[in-house]
């Protein structure tokens, strides 16, 4: 693929202004756009980093196995506890930040970083946010800090009390289902994916909370496993997203690990793997996408 259409399909996937992609490379953005139209042509290195921006923010179409064992053997020594992020408030408070907000702009909130920031944590009620952007991300917060509490319980396990806890806070005074299963057939918008029938829901989410409990060989492989099959059954009316990101937290720190963190900018990518893991059986790009996201949360709250 040439460069001008890479960069084009960059734009798209992450929805990024040319001033924000010209940020990316480091040049000024009449130069990005001289590039976008084919009026000047990239450096050599420049092309390279055209190139591994498209794999990261669109994605790849096959893995390198010896890169993939590479990368979780690199994240699986990125060890973590529950007690090292509640008992740090600056690390809590990055992760409840971050979290909250590219969950919620996966799912469409217009909100920015510094949007979700007033609204957690100076308790301000923004006039240019609608009043259930700000909802959503108070919800988060709530959901995120009763989950980080449960898993401070000894002998805690990921079962359904768990799944509809989480759902009924995130939903909470957004849709009256808020907390149960839904009693309707869906359908995820833009994706060949067929989810589960309504009537199933209750007995996939039973088998797939006891492939939960079980303690897996490769973790990274089991949190790509579980997260597809559970946004396969799409439980919920609403919400099976922001749910299913927690869970992935849950997992992670359940293990010792440091929880991914998926960035809104990489949602192309993610929902990509996503579905090559549910219709096709192909998780490992998801697998790799889950190191990736991994070594995302270390750096944005051990690092910075």
């Amino acid at each position: 693929m040439k460069y001008q259409a890479q960069l084009k399909a960059i734009l798209q996937a992450s929805k990024w202004s040319q001033e924000e992609l010209a940020r990316q490379f480091g040049v000024s953005f009449a130069t990005l756009n001289a590039w976008v139209n084919a009026r000047s042509v990239p450096r050599k290195r420049a092309i390279d980093a055209i190139q591994a921006l498209y794999f990261e923010v669109v994605g790849i179409d096959a893995v390198d196995p010896a890169e993939l064992v590479a990368a979780k053997g690199m994240v699986l020594a990125l060890k973590t506890t529950v007690k090292s992020i509640t008992g740090n408030s600056e690390v809590l408070d990055r992760l409840t930040l971050y979290l909250t907000y590219h969950t919620n702009a996966i799912e469409g909130s217009t909100m920015t970083l510094a949007d979700t920031e007033a609204v957690l944590f100076k308790h301000k009620v923004l006039t240019n946010r609608t009043q259930v952007e700000q909802a959503e991300a108070r919800n988060h917060r709530a959901a995120l800090l009763w989950l980080l509490e449960q898993l401070e319980q000894p002998n805690f396990r990921i079962q359904e009390e768990v799944i509809k806890g989480l759902h009924l806070r995130l939903m909470n005074g957004i849709m009256e289902s808020a907390g149960q299963y839904r009693q309707h057939g869906v359908r995820i918008m833009g994706t060949h994916v067929t989810v589960a029938k309504y009537m199933k829901v209750r007995s996939l989410m039973e088998q797939l909370l006891t492939t939960i409990s079980q303690a897996p060989e490769d973790p990274i492989a089991a949190l790509a496993i579980t997260h597809a099959t559970f946004e396969r059954i799409h439980p919920f009316s609403d919400g099976n997203g922001r749910v299913g990101r927690l869970i992935l937290l849950a997992q992670a720190l359940q293990g010792g690990l440091v929880p991914p963190l998926v960035l809104k900018e990489r949602k192309f990518a993610y929902y990509k793997y996503l579905e090559l893991a549910q219709t096709e059986n192909n998780t490992l790009p998801l697998q790799q996408f889950m190191a990736e996201s991994i070594t995302v949360t270390n750096q944005l709250l051990f690092e910075s």
